[in-house]
């Protein structure tokens, strides 16, 4: 299914903005947007991958609100941000040539606490990187 860009995908969007992208290197914060928003070769990308996942990353305790992992090579990612796989766009902003594979999480609502279940949406978008 093709995901139009949704408000979750700005969501998505907004935690990649707000991690300090020098993704040309392996610095402490691309290892932690690597953690929570990355996921090479997921299984399944339904509501129980979402659940596990989120869990297995420590996005549960409290319940996540939404999370988007991005699928695919984590090179091509870091390489939005060069002339690799990036390209100038809007000011600052740096898009991706080709689209990646995500998967959305978003929490189901109830109470903030575990267990946490989660909607899972899959989508094809391009991806942003920000300069400083």
């Amino acid at each position: 299914m093709m995901m139009v860009l949704s408000p979750l995908f700005f969501i998505f969007m907004l935690d990649l903005g707000l991690t300090p992208l020098t993704l040309a290197q392996d610095d402490h914060r691309y290892r932690h947007f690597l953690s929570q928003h990355y996921d090479p070769k997921p299984k399944g990308r339904d509501d129980r991958y979402c659940e596990s996942i989120m869990k297995s990353r420590n996005l549960t305790n409290p319940c996540k609100g939404v999370n988007t992992f991005i699928h695919g090579n984590k090179n091509d990612i870091k390489a939005i941000c060069e002339d690799k796989n990036g390209k100038p766009y809007r000011g600052n902003l740096r898009i991706s040539k080709s689209p990646f594979e995500v998967t959305t999480c978003k929490h189901k609502g109830g109470s903030s606490r575990p267990p946490c279940k989660y909607r899972a949406t899959r989508g094809r978008v391009q991806s942003h990187c920000y300069w400083l």
